[in-house]
């Protein structure tokens, strides 16, 4: 089957699943985890299979680490679900009532977008997390993960496509893609495809927006900071960076970028230095940096560098306006922190700083679908679309209109002696069997 036919079976299977009840598509879900769980030997044997690949082709360390999907991950991804289960389906709520008139009644009613497209680095995570999204919130999926997770993306798809398809979902509702010419073709489908989400670098990003006429949301760099306030709580101030960027270096809510206030700097940097040291963390800074801790000279590439590893720039700066000035010009829009004991120094940031997640005395690392309760996330806008930030289930819908009326026409309202609307707020709410 080539990429049309699949994008035109997913179309097809969407208009159904659109319509499929929450109890359906829990079941579903719940189907998924049970076929994960008695799968698990394949799955790891798959993702082996993978690893040993990659190892050969010299992948780096933390790419590895992404690649990995062993008990303990599927373990993760099986929670995940539970957590899914138990989420309100995002479908058919509704927005906003208005009586226009007495009998004519709009209602703005969320709805699934359609077909998604999702382009995703090589973390077998992500397509189980992403499908699982997706059919909570109605959607048909396309998935292409990295070439490196080809064994493991494929047996997870195949399970999870079969498990759901017993549980009454429709055919084709999940897609796999596993070429680059299958992204290519994918970006000429605009007849079937409705979003697409391309997770990677700004380059890459910008290069799908270049290629389709598919609408795009963007998941591009994760260049986060931390800043260091001159009233931070200095003990605070370490952990909370130590956490940034080593609890998980490879992920795009690490932080890459340290920026701390020169009234505090001679104190707080050599006790971080120590705890990076512990870390095996390269650490490279400004000059002002370098006269208080030994590392490497920081260079003007590093301030716009999503390292995804264990380095870290820091840069010294005289003022909290210069500290939002270098995020608002180096940053992605991504993640940024500040650590201060000053609620005034905090209230500016986080007004200030034009990114899609911003934090105060706590860890880039919370920025994260799973951890803000949206049962995990296809990606993190970075875009200001209908969704910023973790994209979980409520950034998979859109709304529609309905309308409601008993022979209602328009020319009532035209002319000379035209009725009023009444455009009052309503406080019912539609269903479907009214």
């Amino acid at each position: 089957m080539d990429i049309c036919d699949i994008a035109a079976g997913a179309k097809k299977a969407s208009i159904e699943l659109a319509a499929m009840d929450s109890q359906r598509k829990n079941a579903a879900l719940e189907a998924i985890r049970s076929s994960l769980k008695s799968h698990q030997d394949k799955i790891i044997a798959a993702n082996i299979e993978d690893m040993a690949a990659a190892q050969m082709a010299g992948l780096s360390t933390p790419l590895l680490k992404r690649l990995k999907f062993d008990a303990a991950k599927i373990d993760e991804v099986c929670k995940g679900l539970d957590s899914l289960i138990k989420l309100n389906d995002p479908v058919g709520k509704t927005l906003s009532a208005t009586e226009l008139d007495n009998g004519l009644e709009l209602y703005q009613v969320s709805c699934p977008i359609g077909v998604i497209g999702v382009i995703f680095e090589s973390r077998p995570d992500a397509l189980v997390q992403i499908s699982s999204l997706c059919l909570k919130s109605g959607n048909a999926v396309l998935l292409k993960g990295g070439s490196e997770a080809a064994h493991t993306n494929k047996i997870l798809a195949d399970l999870i496509s079969n498990a759901t398809l017993q549980a009454g979902m429709p055919a084709g509702w999940l897609g796999l893609l596993e070429t680059r010419d299958d992204v290519t073709a994918m970006l000429k489908l605009d007849d079937y495809i409705n979003l697409i989400i391309p997770r990677g670098s700004n380059a890459f990003v910008r290069h799908i927006m270049d290629n389709t006429r598919i609408p795009v949301m963007g998941h591009a760099d994760g260049i986060c900071h931390v800043y260091i306030d001159k009233a931070a709580n200095i003990d605070m101030a370490v952990k909370i960076t130590v956490d940034s960027k080593c609890q998980y270096a490879a992920v795009c809510n690490a932080a890459e970028t340290l920026l701390v206030h020169q009234d505090i700097a001679a104190a707080f940097l050599p006790l971080l230095k120590a705890a990076m040291d512990e870390k095996k963390t390269e650490l490279r800074g400004c000059e002002q940096t370098r006269k208080i801790i030994d590392c490497k000279p920081a260079t003007e590439e590093d301030w716009k560098t999503e390292y995804l590893d264990y380095i870290l720039s820091i840069r010294v700066v005289s003022s909290l306006s210069e500290a939002i000035d270098h995020i608002n010009h180096y940053g992605s829009g991504h993640t940024d922190a500040i650590v201060t004991e000053d609620k005034q120094a905090a209230s500016c940031f986080l007004r200030r700083v034009d990114s899609a997640d911003v934090f105060w005395n706590a860890s880039t690392r919370f920025a994260d679908g799973f951890r803000y309760g949206l049962g995990a996330e296809v990606g993190i806008s970075t875009h200001k679309l209908h969704a910023r930030g973790p994209v979980g289930l409520e950034g998979l819908v859109i709304y529609k209109w309905l309308l409601a009326g008993k022979g209602h026409i328009v020319e009532n309202y035209s002319g000379p002696a035209a009725k009023a609307y009444t455009h009052k707020k309503l406080d019912t709410h539609w269903t479907f069997q009214q």
